[in-house]
């Protein structure tokens, strides 16, 4: 029995140090695995744990790197910048040996944001056809799951897959449409990684760090702390409501009838409103993986009377974040102003306040005043939205002889009974389609504002009414859902402004 004993004690020895060395393996997060892209022309970093001191040879393209890991068993590894190429093979060796496989390098870009970042391609306006030509296999999609956090973490989940009409379908289509213009212009591999979820407002995707350093952004620890009081008793109102829900639902399922909406979670502990958990989770490990840049579609959940125009500071913080992390200077960051949709009346605040953050180096806005759906949060046409974001790619980032922009206001003068209008990408001005231009208001000293009619002037407009004869001020599209029609020679739409506000010259 004594033998019996010490045999079975040195099995255990056995399978210890091998689930030893197997939790000692070198390993990579999620995102460095097959069918990945690596971003072209700078230098690219790789990381990932291992034993402590163990070291570890990353060889890729003709480059072979060797570093140790250190004393908490973490490595990293710089490679000089890479060339458009691929499939490549990728090797990380320590004690062991990862592979990974048809390895792109390319264009890298992130996609994050609230709903209509998230919204899929399945569900865009022309699908079946969009669908039918999907399969780009120089397009990869990595789309990160959603979590919540209270401390940064080490990885997402999610994995690389090849662009094409099953993999596609789930993924965010403003993503896709700008990724698909991207490849096919700049004729080299694309990676898109899709970091996004429905329904959150920007100070869930920025850090815990950068808004408590910040004491203009105080207010939302503030706010979070009173939900966080609260939540006892409103948890027991939502489990009130949910068992109240739950009959609904069993009473309609009988009666053949559709059943009511679930009501939602009160935020509090883990959920996904948590100032900076978005971040933690689902940003932070993705900082420090090369990228072009970043696209953003987020602003419904702030565009309220308490947040539509503090948003101007908390995004503006959100982007100096972002790229203080990423440690790649002032990397590019195109955003999407808010579409045309009837809500509560902060919608053109809260379309001000993204226009003041183009202050920021290396941003830019794609319009989508005339692209949205009066009575849906979420429209369906996001092939423009895309494109108009890839136009700015093109322009910016990759320093092509494209317009980007819709005519964008510059300053207003008054000249007699009249406003004049400085613009500028204010080539072509007109109004789309024909008619009269719309979407033009001017005020007198009283502050009161009136429908006026606008000419254009090279590259001005000229907007008078005799309502308002001594005009001191003019605005446009300056409503949840406008009426508006101003567009330049390439097509693209003015963006709502307000001359008595403050204003940034894009």
């Amino acid at each position: 029995m004594q033998k019996r004993f010490f045999h079975s004690l040195a099995r255990l020895s056995i399978f210890l140090v091998a689930a030893g060395a197997l939790d000692a393996a070198v390993k990579l997060p999620s995102f460095f695995s097959d069918h990945m892209v690596l971003q072209r022309g700078i230098p690219v970093r790789i990381w990932g744990s291992a034993d402590a001191g163990e070291t570890v040879r990353v060889e890729l393209q003709g480059q072979t790197v060797t570093v140790k890991a250190g004393d908490d068993g973490k490595w990293m590894a710089w490679l000089r910048p890479l060339v458009a190429a691929g499939p490549l093979d990728m090797t990380v060796a320590g004690t062991n040996m990862v592979a990974i496989h048809d390895v792109l390098v390319g264009e890298v870009w992130l996609a994050s944001g609230q709903s209509n970042m998230e919204f899929a391609t399945n569900n865009v306006a022309n699908r079946d056809d969009e669908l039918a030509h999907a399969d780009y296999p120089m397009i990869r999609l990595f789309k990160v799951k959603h979590a919540v956090a209270g401390q940064p973490a080490d990885d997402v989940t999610g994995l690389w897959q090849l662009c094409s009409a099953q993999t596609v379908k789930s993924f965010s289509a403003v993503a896709y449409f700008f990724g698909r213009h991207l490849q096919s212009d700049l004729s080299v591999p694309v990676g898109l990684i899709e970091s996004d979820w429905g329904g959150t407002p920007a100070q869930s995707w920025i850090s815990r760090q950068a808004l408590e350093s910040d004491s203009s952004l105080q207010y939302v620890l503030n706010e979070w702390d009173k939900a966080l009081s609260n939540y006892p008793a409103a948890k027991e109102r939502y489990d009130r409501q949910l068992e109240t829900w739950n009959q609904a639902v069993e009473a309609a399922k009988a009666e053949g009838k559709t059943p009511p909406n679930r009501p939602g979670a009160p935020p509090g502990p883990g959920h996904q409103n948590t100032p900076g958990g978005l971040y933690n989770a689902m940003i932070a490990p993705l900082t420090g993986y090369g990228m072009r840049g970043a696209i953003w579609y987020q602003g419904e959940s702030n565009a309220n009377e308490a947040h539509a125009w503090l948003y101007r500071r908390l995004f503006a913080a959100m982007i100096e974040d972002w790229r203080n992390r990423w440690g790649q200077a002032d990397f590019p960051f195109y955003f999407v102003q808010l579409a045309n949709f009837k809500s509560n009346g902060w919608w053109p605040v809260l379309r001000e306040s993204q226009t003041e953050t183009l202050r920021l180096a290396n941003t830019a806005m794609a319009v989508a005043i005339d692209v949205g759906n009066p009575a849906d949060i979420h429209p369906t046409n996001k092939q423009d939205v895309g494109l108009r974001l890839a136009l700015a790619a093109r322009a910016l980032a990759y320093r092509e002889p494209v317009e980007y922009s819709g005519p964008a206001f510059l300053a207003a003068a008054q000249e007699g009974a009249a406003m004049r209008v400085y613009f500028k990408h204010a080539d072509g001005m007109q109004a789309r389609g024909s008619g009269a231009i719309t979407g033009f208001e001017i005020a007198g000293a009283d502050g009161k504002y009136f429908e006026a009619q606008a000419r254009v002037e090279g590259a001005t407009v000229v907007v008078s009414t005799p309502q308002a004869p001594a005009p001191v001020a003019v605005r446009y599209a300056w409503a949840d859902n406008p009426a508006c029609n101003l567009v330049n020679g390439s097509s693209l739409p003015a963006g709502p402004f307000r001359s008595d506000e403050p204003h940034y010259n894009q």
